[in-house]
């Protein structure tokens, strides 16, 4: 939707004339670099034409797959027509019962590779499988969910979804109620787990993902105590967009004589434009930002601050300049934050801000531009920022604002 009487309180640079300037091109004057020291010059590349010759070619379709008629059926109703690559790769090792490495860019359809040949695996036995999927935020946790309804759709295939931000007695008593897969990020599943409302050991399935993500912000300790807990005998499933350091310490202990799939060909999409916005000083900057916002073209943005305080604060001053502009970020509880990403997704906002607890794994559609009005801690945040457009095919724009 468009935006209702927008106030504009300077002419910035970017207000009509040529929308290139403030623009940066490669080559000049870098500025000055973050505290983490990412250089400038990584926010500034073309974006590639798509040549259809490079397209994927599945080896496999859905129905080539020992999916049960439903389920099929369910993938005709989302849309999806072709397998992803990531799909292709780990669909059927996982019907095999394979333990499996997953290594994917965020938006390559990974969910829809582990849930589809897991629902199957359900329904076989479902008087006794269970299946643990962990995820880092509760964005991603709520996004996996919606997907496991659409696919299990008319199957009488039951889940819970443990998030911090919400009840945790009603958690435990539709845990009590009885499940078949339970989707939850660390802290909660801990919790749940150590106050006796989940046994653990009752997972004949576990999938990570986002594994990598989940290391960054903190919950390695809580993976290790998952590990711990969890039956020697299960299916584990591993997706990460890297693997080094903590997070190859986490793989070994965690999948046994796997199967790895790889489609991660590239640090950020080919496909989207990516600059930087040179400022002077703050004012210059919201200034700078309102400019940007006001033109046609910027259809739907989401913009990323690195602290609660300040992405609700320029939230604020953006609404109070006509925007339509929502907030997303810790201090928000998990009802606020869902409808923030529910009237963002249906366009009900043009504006979604966002600390980095939206940067992994949501699927966002038709995002025309990110916004990094803070610049990220370090270059995989980046990465992971940006990756909220440019997708399905589509070309998007991601603009860093360098001081």
């Amino acid at each position: 939707m468009g935006r209702i009487n927008v106030r504009r309180r300077s002419q910035g640079n970017y207000g009509g004339g040529n929308r290139n300037r403030g623009f940066s091109k490669p080559g000049q004057s870098r500025g000055r670099m973050n505290s983490e020291h990412i250089d400038s010059g990584k926010f500034v590349k073309a974006a590639q034409e798509i040549v259809a010759s490079d397209a994927f070619i599945p080896v496999h379709k859905f129905a080539d797959f020992a999916l049960s008629p439903i389920i099929q059926r369910n993938i005709l109703n989302k849309g999806y027509v072709d397998p992803t690559p990531i799909q292709d790769g780990a669909i059927q090792p996982i019907l095999d019962g394979r333990d499996l490495i997953g290594i994917a860019n965020t938006g390559t359809g990974k969910t829809a590779a582990f849930l589809l040949p897991l629902i199957q695996k359900v329904e076989k036995d479902r008087n006794f499988q269970k299946v643990l999927i962990v995820a880092p935020t509760r964005e991603l946790a709520v996004q996996i969910h919606q997907e496991l309804k659409d696919f299990a759709h008319s199957m009488g295939i039951y889940s819970v979804l443990v998030v911090g931000g919400a009840s945790m007695e009603r958690q435990r008593h539709e845990i009590r109620r009885g499940f078949h897969f339970l989707i939850g990020t660390p802290g909660r599943i801990k919790d749940l787990s150590r106050g006796r409302g989940l046994r653990l050991s009752d997972f004949q399935t576990v999938v990570l993902d986002e594994a990598d993500r989940m290391v960054d912000i903190g919950f390695i300790h809580d993976i290790e105590y998952f590990i711990s807990c969890l039956p020697k005998n299960r299916q584990s499933l591993f997706f990460s967009a890297t693997v080094s350091g903590k997070v190859a310490g986490i793989l070994n202990a965690f999948v046994k004589e796997p199967v790895t799939v790889s489609v991660k060909t590239q640090d950020t999409s080919e496909n989207i434009e990516q600059n930087v916005v040179r400022v002077g000083n703050k004012a210059e900057k919201l200034d700078k930002l309102h400019d940007l916002l006001i033109q046609k073209d910027f259809e739907k943005v989401l913009i990323f601050g690195r602290t609660k305080w300040g992405v609700q604060k320029l939230a604020d001053e953006l609404v109070s300049r006509g925007f339509k502009a929502v907030a997303i970020h810790g201090n928000k509880n998990q009802n606020q934050r869902q409808r923030a990403l529910n009237m963002f997704k249906s366009n009900d906002v043009s504006i979604l801000l966002a600390t980095d607890v939206a940067s992994r794994g949501i699927d966002i559609p038709d995002v025309t531009h990110v916004i990094n009005y803070d610049q990220p801690a370090t270059y995989d945040d980046y990465v992971h920022r940006i990756g909220r457009t440019g997708r399905a095919g589509k070309t998007g724009i991601a603009l860093t604002f360098v001081e």
